[in-house]
């Protein structure tokens, strides 16, 4: 057993001073508490085992970060879209453009090893989870490769070299865009390497990526979004019994497509074929209808922000309509930035930018730590969110919980006199942490 000390730590639903954290040889928490409280529990332990001990000193210790929605091969292109000719226009969709350009670019090894520089980063950053949805399935030609989840099977790969647990998130790309015709519109020549070409094709997959033989590697559905997936696809896609991520409403041509073909937007589309239950994650919802919100709400659906991406595409912010009442889980997308805590602070900054007002994302009550609420909400968008997202519990760290943990160092000058969890989520970096462990084993530790 393995006992780790540090100044703070954020359970995700209590910050305790002078802490401790027990980590059993199962790689899961096994006492947390003050470090008294966990030290009597080492004690008592019937494991014959050595302790080892470790103080973390000026630490703070929480819940390992979780990326909810991850394009890795995106990375590629990072800094090479952030110009336009001059008199010409740029927008999602002329970006849009770039990113088949750089699809297309990638053999199997290259694609394995943007993945692998994407998936370092994250874990450097104090990601320990990530939900990656993926969607380059065929060869440059769009042919299947002799193993059709060639490029699957390369992304986990990836994640779990540098230590990550992944939750692979299979898409289902079937039409160029929306229309009555029974299989949408046809494919683009750019966007061969997508091609999924029947609802059942998508399951198989699926199937077959869950038998692999990796307690930390699960997989889930993702039809990319009502203009990608024919209607008639939706009813059969919605019998998956896992989680189900789904690109909608990031585009007010998507909207206004969505409804000029069937008369409704896109998650009420989505609603109507069953998708929309607890399984169910929105991924941006830039542009909801008025009813969207209440529909969420009433599903127990949840929202993925990607904030920094939703900025550097031009989408849009989320709508305060979306930060009440509706589970929120955070992405860092195309990877213009790999910065979970960022994204969680923008998720408040922009509400205030939306509303005028302060802390607007306070949740409502006084709770156990009325200090701490907000930033614990935000710190919680980043972590146990993301966790139930991608069809885990979000436990955070308790008694029987995976060991999924990041330390950061808050011996640096901008936390000096500031509460711990508040220098954590509004100043916070990933330049902060320190060290991260994944199923209690430590995978990274800053040098």
């Amino acid at each position: 057993m393995h006992l780790l000390s540090a100044k703070w730590l954020w359970t995700g639903h209590q910050l305790v001073e002078d802490a401790g954290l027990l980590v059993s040889a199962e790689g899961t928490v096994a006492a947390v508490g003050t470090l008294a409280e966990v030290e009597a529990a080492a004690a008592g332990a019937s494991d014959e085992t050595p302790l080892a001990r470790e103080d973390l000193g000026e630490t703070l210790l929480l819940p390992g970060l979780v990326n909810a929605h991850s394009h890795a091969f995106q990375r590629t292109f990072r800094g090479r879209v952030q110009w336009r000719q001059a008199g010409r226009d740029d927008s999602f969709w002329t970006w849009r453009q770039a990113m088949y350009s750089a699809a297309n670019d990638l053999d199997p090894d290259a694609f394995e090893a943007v993945s692998r520089r994407c998936f370092t980063e994250m874990v450097r950053s104090g990601v320990t989870h990530v939900g990656e949805f993926h969607y380059v399935h065929h060869d440059r030609a769009g042919q299947p490769y002799s193993d059709p989840d060639e490029l699957a099977r390369r992304v986990i790969r990836a994640a779990r070299d540098v230590g990550l647990r992944v939750t692979l998130l299979r898409v289902a790309y079937g039409a160029s865009g929306l229309s009555r015709a029974p299989g949408g519109v046809p494919l683009l020549p750019e966007q061969r390497r997508f091609a999924t070409r029947s609802p059942d094709e998508a399951l198989a997959a699926v199937a077959r990526l869950r038998a692999l033989d990796d307690p930390l590697v699960s997989v889930g559905l993702a039809p990319h979004s009502v203009r990608a997936v024919p209607r008639a696809w939706l009813p059969e896609l919605a019998a998956f019994d896992g989680p189900i991520h789904v690109h909608v409403a990031e585009q007010p041509a998507e909207v206004a497509a969505c409804k000029a073909t069937w008369g409704c937007g896109p998650l009420a589309l989505l609603a109507e074929a069953g998708l929309v239950d607890a399984r169910f994650t929105a991924v941006h919802l830039t542009f909801p209808e008025p009813e969207d919100p209440a529909l969420l709400r009433r599903a127990g659906a949840g929202v993925c922000a990607c904030p920094t991406t939703e900025m550097d595409l031009g989408d849009g912010f989320l709508p305060l309509a979306l930060r009440d009442g509706v589970p929120l889980s955070l992405g860092s997308d195309s990877h213009a930035r790999i910065d979970l805590l960022g994204e969680a602070r923008a998720l408040e900054w922009h509400a205030r930018a939306l509303a005028g007002r302060r802390n607007v994302m306070t949740p409502p009550g006084d709770g156990a730590q009325p200090r701490h609420a907000l930033a614990g909400r935000l710190v919680n968008a980043a972590t146990l969110a993301g966790s139930v997202a991608l069809g885990g519990r979000g436990d955070g760290l308790r008694a029987g919980a995976p060991a999924d943990l990041c330390a950061l160092d808050l011996d640096r000058p901008a936390a000096e006199g500031v509460p711990p969890l508040e220098a954590a989520v509004f100043s916070g970096s990933p330049e902060w942490v320190s060290a991260v462990w994944v199923q209690g084993r430590r995978v990274w530790t800053r040098p």
